[in-house]
């Protein structure tokens, strides 16, 4: 499967631009390719969308075309398997989550599965399932990271700490105090003074990927991002913690910094690991912990990575939580790749996963 850099509904943003890719994506029946480009076949005359499941035609036959008026001015007529002149029924699905995401936004307070199982005109059990193939998360899980980003946003106004919490949909306090470091990295007061009274210690390094800049706080590595201009990383970084103590590191640090490194330069896993302030959802958590267990050296699909988490459906969800990836190697997101083997997107740069890959096979 073709990974392209997805928005937040799963929609693909970048296209398919060669023949090459779009034959791709017709192999692997892509359906975040439909509606971007058709394929016809020269022997049947007919024009397909990718993601058709008729057998695959030989590859002399086929020709693409960017819509569906060019296929039947090219003298191609719809095939009557995938109908490509009519709506698909995942795009249907997917404007309906789309509502229901807008329906979640828009309420005072958290609806109940039941409440937005209605709103979109479907059982509370068919509803959780369409929600979650075609966002990869509940809509529990929605709910939490559109209020914690309502939450994090009425931090930086200058309101009370309170206010933000119980305007975000809160009904208790306690209830997002119980998970608060795990939804902002640190204490919602912390947060909204944008890390003040925070150390983060950093350093800016030369590696075989180009610089390197590696962050921890208190409890472990928070960054590793690659770059070619250090006031660039460094800004990074700061964007991240603008109010935090940014500061150079200590012996401890230092140790840390020297792991992460060897695991760019050698490709060896340090033998203590590395102790990790990872930030994110409860989704892309999970996503994380199952690329931490893919061996050095070895790769897996992204739909390989799916199925570890339970979740065989949840495909391109697992692409957006490997690009949202801010601890680069540690977390080894370098280590997903396609269906075919082939090396996809990476947040630094494709030659730098290639790079990595390389290393670690020969480590």
């Amino acid at each position: 499967m073709t990974i392209q850099t997805m928005d937040m509904m799963g929609t693909n943003v970048t296209g398919f631009k060669t023949d090459a890719e779009k034959w791709q994506a017709v192999r692997a029946r892509d359906k975040t390719a439909d509606g971007q480009f058709y394929f016809s076949v020269a022997t049947t005359g007919v024009y397909c969308r990718p993601s058709c499941g008729a057998r695959l035609p030989n590859r002399e036959n086929v020709a693409f075309h960017n819509d569906r008026d060019a296929a039947e001015a090219a003298g191609f007529r719809p095939c009557k398997r995938c109908r490509p002149d009519s709506t698909p029924s995942w795009q249907a699905r997917a404007a309906m989550v789309a509502e229901a995401c807008r329906f979640i936004e828009d309420a005072e307070t958290s609806p109940t599965l039941e409440d937005v199982a209605a709103h979109a005109g479907l059982s509370p059990h068919h509803f959780h399932r369409v929600f979650k193939e075609v966002t990869g998360v509940t809509p529990k899980a929605y709910a939490t990271a559109h209020r914690t980003k309502a939450v994090k946003a009425g931090l930086k106004t200058g309101g009370t700490v309170t206010d933000a919490i119980y305007d975000a949909g809160y009904g208790a306090s306690s209830r997002f105090y119980e998970k608060a470091d795990g939804f902002l990295g640190m204490s919602p007061k912390a947060y909204k003074a944008g890390g003040k009274g925070q150390t983060v210690r950093y350093s800016i390094r030369p590696s075989a990927l180009g610089r390197m800049l590696i962050a921890a706080t208190d409890k472990g590595i928070c960054m590793i991002q690659f770059g070619d201009d250090d006031t660039a990383l460094t800004e990074a970084l700061s964007h991240d913690f603008p109010d935090a103590t940014l500061t150079a590191g200590d012996a401890v640090f230092d140790a840390w910094a020297d792991a992460a490194l060897a695991l760019v330069e050698t490709g060896a896993k340090p033998e203590a690991g590395l102790p990790l302030d990872i930030q994110g959802t409860a989704f892309q958590q999970k996503v994380w912990q199952a690329l931490q267990a893919i061996p050095p050296g070895e790769t897996a699909s992204y739909k390989e990575v799916a199925e570890a988490i339970g979740d065989a459906k949840a495909v391109r969800a697992v692409a957006r939580a490997c690009a949202s990836n801010r601890i680069a190697v540690a977390i080894p997101c370098h280590r997903v790749v396609r269906s075919d083997g082939g090396i996809s997107g990476y947040r630094w740069g494709v030659e730098r996963k290639r790079v990595l890959l390389s290393r670690e096979k020969k480590a």
